[in-house]
C-alpha cells in the first residue's frame, strides 16, 4: 500500500484504517461499539479532529473531554495504552516514518491529557501542609518589623 500523505485526504484514510482495526480489537472494540452509534458521523468528526491537530485547519468543533467522560466507567488507563499501540502500528504501516513519529507523539500527549481529565483528582491526592515556622528572636531575618 502506498504511504498516505500528512494532509486531509491522508488523515481521513488513516482514521478510517485505524478505526476499522479498533472496531475489531478484542479490548477496544466493545468499548467503541457501546459508545458509537453512527460510525460515518464519528469518522467524519475524528478526521476533522486530526486535521485540526496536525494541520491546524480548525475543522474540529467538538469537546473531547466531555465526550470521553460520558464513558469513564468503561475506560481504563490500560485501554489508552492499547489505543496508542494500535495507533503506532497503523501509523507506522500507512505513513512515512517522520509523519508516523509526529502522529504518535501528538497522540501520546492527547492520551495523557485525557487520562488526567478522566482519572486525576486533586481531592484524591495527599496535600502536604507547610511546616509551621516559629520566629527566632535572635535571627534578624525572622523578626517581624511590625510593633
Amino acid at each position: 500500500m502506498a504511504q498516505l500523505q500528512l494532509d486531509d485526504d491522508g488523515l481521513r484514510g488513516l482514521v478510517d484504517a485505524f478505526y476499522a482495526r479498533v472496531r475489531v480489537d478484542a479490548e477496544l472494540g466493545p468499548i467503541f461499539r457501546h459508545a458509537i452509534h453512527d460510525w460515518p458521523e464519528h469518522l467524519d468528526k475524528l478526521a476533522a479532529f486530526w486535521s485540526s491537530v496536525m494541520l491546524t485547519t480548525g475543522r474540529y468543533k467538538g469537546q473531547p473531554v466531555p465526550a470521553h467522560m460520558q464513558h469513564r466507567s468503561r475506560i481504563t488507563p490500560a485501554l489508552f495504552q492499547r489505543w496508542l499501540a494500535l495507533w503506532a502500528d497503523t501509523t507506522n504501516e500507512l505513513m512515512s516514518p517522520g509523519a508516523a513519529i509526529t502522529l504518535q507523539a501528538k497522540a501520546a500527549r492527547i492520551a495523557e491529557s485525557l487520562q488526567l481529565a478522566l482519572f486525576f483528582r486533586l481531592d484524591d491526592q495527599p496535600f502536604p501542609r507547610p511546616a509551621r515556622q516559629t520566629a527566632d528572636a535572635t535571627d534578624p531575618a525572622q523578626r517581624s518589623t511590625l510593633p
